[in-house]
């Protein structure tokens, strides 16, 4: 069984290089079909395949049940199919990415999922979108037995390590980087109007830290109304005046807003140059903070070159975030042990799942071996010879055929490995003698 992960993510892609290889949500379920036939493409064996992509990575799980494709093999044919989805050059894409083979890959997985390996250390939202990951491979058809089992451990296991350790207690969201980073350029969140753009679970984050200061005002906008209109709900239930903002009206009233964050799954920028450049005009060059929280982008890049313009990535929040670090340090000791414990007992299901051929295939020979001996014995029965004559003739002859095997491979060993295979052999036996 070949198991590895093949991945670009923040601990050494920037964000320009992440948004270049990154899926959105509409496309998953056409990847992950696509991918799974062109690496089972050359192999009677099927490939497993998941994708996770979100803001900080797009990495691919592969578990391959054909020893004749080598890891390296595998990952060759999946930078070979990314590069052609986003078309790119595998040579450009190379210096960024990590791969993780057989124990390393669990362990990767594992601390993956615990948010061990995200910007914010010890963050909970990295596991729902693992189980959508998870989901749309199910969907997909491209999962079966092996990362199924990976899945499932991994959400088990980043179950313990937050029940027992204290991974999650300082963790600093990137949504409360937002807002410190906000109120260092603007001052005080409670003098500012926050338009907020978008409606998935990352706006909710950073629309919930915002409200929480009370600022002057709360637009949401989104390309689904019903969506934004369900979060405007929200505040407004919460004693916040939220109020929406169709998309299509957002150019023409950006110029009202200092603080504009922005989380969509466009593939393309919502948020140009030159929308940007009139909206500081209408202002009088009074300042704005864009706070562009998805990958791909929605700002354009070329904003940040305009004055009283301060555009935060996620990279850029990533650094704020870094300032807790200090005050998890135990529980990453502790959530570290009970992985390194659990991936041992997951690669010793994968070894009892390995052995299962050869335990079939022991059973079908044992299996001819009785009926041979069977049949022997219903044709001296129908000739009248002495049942209890005829079982124990029938009990010498399977323990014989049985032993036979095994006398004739030890009668063949050479000097070294006689002794070894005798300690073998022991152990066989005995273990039968114990069970009767």
């Amino acid at each position: 069984m070949n198991l590895l992960t093949i991945g670009i993510n923040h601990q050494i892609a920037p964000v320009d290089v992440r948004e270049k290889v990154a899926l959105s949500p509409d496309t998953m379920q056409d990847a992950l079909a696509d991918l799974k036939n062109y690496l089972n493409h050359t192999s009677d064996e099927s490939s497993e395949v998941a994708i996770l992509s979100t803001c900080n990575r797009m990495e691919v799980y592969c578990a391959a049940n054909d020893q004749q494709i080598s890891e390296n093999q595998i990952q060759v044919k999946t930078l070979d199919w990314l590069a052609s989805q986003k078309k790119l050059s595998v040579k450009d894409l190379m210096p960024y990415v990590q791969t993780t083979v057989a124990s390393e890959a669990v362990r990767h997985v594992f601390r993956v999922g615990c948010g061990l390996d995200s910007m914010v250390l010890g963050e909970t939202q990295i596991l729902g979108q693992m189980k959508q990951a998870a989901a749309d491979a199910q969907k997909a058809g491209s999962i079966s037995t092996y990362l199924n089992q990976l899945f499932n451990k991994t959400f088990s296991v980043a179950k313990e390590v937050r029940a027992t350790t204290e991974i999650s207690t300082h963790a600093i969201s990137l949504a409360s980087a937002a807002v410190k980073l906000s109120s260092r350029v603007l001052g005080p969140i409670e003098n500012q109007r926050v338009l907020f753009i978008g409606a998935g679970e990352m706006i909710n984050l950073c629309a919930a830290h915002f409200s929480a200061k009370l600022p002057k005002s709360i637009t949401i906008s989104n390309r689904t109304p019903q969506r934004a209109q369900a979060l405007v709900q929200t505040l407004n239930n919460q004693g916040h005046q939220g109020v929406f903002l169709p998309l299509a009206e957002v150019p023409k009233r950006l110029h009202e807003f200092d603080i504009i964050v922005s989380c969509t799954s466009s593939t393309l920028p919502i948020i140009g140059l030159g929308m940007v450049t009139t909206a500081l005009n209408l202002r009088k060059r009074q300042p704005m903070v864009l706070v562009d929280l998805a990958v791909p982008r929605d700002f354009e890049p070329e904003i940040n070159h305009l004055q009283d313009i301060y555009l935060y990535t996620v990279d850029d929040l990533g650094e704020v975030v870094k300032e807790g670090m200090q005050f998890r340090s135990n529980a990453v000791k502790g959530a570290e042990e009970i992985i390194d414990t659990q991936v041992t007992h997951f690669m010793h299901w994968l070894q009892q799942r390995s052995n299962v051929p050869f335990i079939n295939s022991l059973i079908e020979k044992s299996e001819a071996l009785q009926q041979i001996e069977i049949e022997k014995a219903k044709r001296r029965l129908i000739r009248g010879e002495d049942p209890l004559k005829v079982m124990t003739e029938l009990a010498r002859g399977l323990a014989n055929k049985f032993m036979h095997g095994s006398l004739h491979s030890l009668h063949q060993s050479d000097e070294q490995s006689v002794e070894e295979y005798q300690k073998m052999l022991t152990q066989i036996f005995m273990a039968n003698q114990r069970k009767h």
